[in-house]
């Protein structure tokens, strides 16, 4: 694993969860599409996050928010690829790319991308073998359907038990076509064909998906299951944000994808204390 994030692997080191601030270069994404698609934009954007105390850029190209129009191989490579081109040479910070397509995936890390965060785990036809010429980091992502269709009436008999077997099917595909188990992350996918009881089952599961015993990803900044509780909109979801980072952080998940970097960045580190305290007082 990149040693820059070899600290979400290191069995010696306190448990610790960073933040990774999203940066979507496309104009429809649900929360923020299209504020950034200008390459200025971009990097001011990617530097606030930055000296919020963001660990992890994570750079999309393409929605994946329920009904998401699908975009072509070059459109996604224009939006992505100078971005990360960008923000390799002005900062020191992991980059992720976003993406579920096999030559996005080759350029971003060519470009400079150290993660590929894939919510479809490697399941388009040569990104498995991608993912394993990279030799980098890869997310896989839950998800029930295609962001097409996932959240028409998503149904599972056992949600936790289903996410979990998806998931380590898709590490035994991984390690079976030589991908190192230390570069693999586990995201069980809030929002990607799962009902509001779905996540919030999900949620109070993430000790047992931990148990698994790979890094964690979560991303539930903004998504309707806050917006379903409290009535809200959007850009009204930065309280209900901070609470599922907060119980996200207990339960010692390792990343923790959001838009607002400062707020949760605060929220982690309150809770990193937490556990590095009490751990030191329970020696």
């Amino acid at each position: 694993m990149n040693k820059k994030l070899k600290f979400i692997n290191d069995s010696a080191a306190p448990s610790k969860s960073v933040v990774m601030g999203v940066l979507n270069a496309t104009p429809d994404s649900f929360s923020d599409g299209g504020e950034y698609m200008s390459l200025s934009k971009a990097l001011t954007r990617c530097a606030e996050m930055v000296d919020a105390g963001a660990a992890i850029i994570d750079v999309g190209g393409e929605s994946t928010r329920p009904g998401a129009p699908l975009v072509d191989v070059q459109q996604e490579l224009d939006r992505v690829v100078p971005v990360i081109e960008a923000i390799a040479s002005r900062f020191d910070v992991v980059i992720s790319v976003d993406t579920s397509k096999p030559q996005v995936m080759q350029h971003a890390v060519d470009s400079g991308a150290e993660l590929i965060n894939d919510v479809r785990a490697l399941q388009e036809p040569g990104a498995l073998e991608t993912a394993v010429r990279c030799d980098v980091p890869v997310c896989l992502m839950h998800m029930q359907g295609s962001p097409q269709s996932m959240q028409n009436n998503p149904t599972y008999k056992d949600i936790v038990e289903e996410v979990q077997t998806f998931l380590m099917q898709r590490v035994d595909a991984c390690l079976n076509a030589g991908i190192n188990k230390d570069n693999l992350i586990l995201d069980p996918g809030f929002g990607f064909g799962k009902s509001l009881a779905h996540n919030y089952q999900l949620l109070a599961a993430l000790p047992k998906i931990r148990q698994l015993g790979y890094p964690i990803l979560v991303g539930m900044s903004r998504k309707s299951m806050i917006g379903q509780v409290l009535k809200n909109q959007v850009n009204e979801r930065l309280a209900g944000s901070l609470a599922l980072a907060t119980f996200a952080a207990q339960a010692k998940s390792e990343i923790i994808r959001v838009h607002d970097v400062k707020e949760t960045v605060d929220v982690v580190e309150i809770v990193n204390a937490y556990h590095v305290y009490t751990q030191q007082g329970e020696q």
